[in-house]
């Protein structure tokens, strides 16, 4: 748990590199749909303050890219920008790690920041919690045993593969339950629509780019909570 706050948020924690072996950055990613809770919690308190719906929306949004050091924003805009090149999946790569903020990569931003602002302050507090937890729940998804890394360094090759299927299922089943008690029938429905987007998403970006890498970790964090968001404000 302590690797994970380290990875997915400001949270000063100081974590050895001795300490980060296979075995820990496996635990830390099922670890990761607790860090999504705690980021939840945050959220609702700031939800809660006395301000119009659209800046308590933004100002949440903030927050969150904020806390997180802006890693899952950046994973969506770099994913963005090497799924709208052309080219082998080399070129792909190169163009996600350039730095650089291409067409594609601004126009998700401004839709998965605007979309997650207007929604925030929409829905419960419980479809908030549950939006933020199965963002983080994603990478369980893209770490699943099979999925290679597209690249031999980095943070995908460190965790790719590392989770067996008797977790992410274990996962996604408590969050369907929770989404229940969220909404009978927009809940689950929610969660669904936010695992089968994230299992085409790396099923597309394993045939572009060879597999995933930490920016595909991003983008997916990002299209799972935008996904329960816009569900659960139906």
């Amino acid at each position: 748990m302590r690797l994970a706050l380290s990875w997915l948020t400001v949270l000063p924690l100081r974590v050895g590199s001795g300490e980060v072996d296979a075995r820990a950055a496996r635990r830390a990613i099922a670890f990761a749909p607790f860090v999504g809770l705690l980021l939840g919690a945050a959220a609702v308190a700031i939800l809660r303050l006395p301000l119009p719906d659209l800046v308590a929306g933004f100002l949440t949004v903030g927050f969150l890219a904020l806390a997180t050091r802006g890693m899952h924003l950046d994973g969506l805009a770099d994913t963005a920008d090497g799924l709208g090149c052309y080219g082998p999946p080399e070129r792909a790569l190169a163009v996600m790690k350039d730095g650089g903020a291409g067409p594609f990569a601004v126009v998700a931003l401004i839709v998965v920041l605007g979309a997650e602002a207007a929604a925030l302050p929409t829905v419960t507090w419980g479809a908030v919690l549950l939006a933020l937890t199965t963002g983080r729940a994603a990478f369980v998804l893209c770490c699943l045993s099979g999925v290679p890394a597209a690249r031999p360094e980095g943070l995908g090759a460190l965790v790719a593969g590392t989770q067996p299927r008797r977790v992410a299922v274990g996962w996604w089943t408590a969050l369907a339950a929770a989404g229940f008690f969220v909404h009978p029938w927009h809940g689950p429905l929610a969660v669904v629509v936010a695992a089968v987007l994230v299992l085409l998403l790396i099923g597309h970006t394993r045939k572009r780019f060879g597999g995933i890498t930490g920016d595909v970790l991003g983008a997916a964090c990002e299209t799972a909570t935008l996904a329960v968001l816009a569900v659960t404000a139906l």
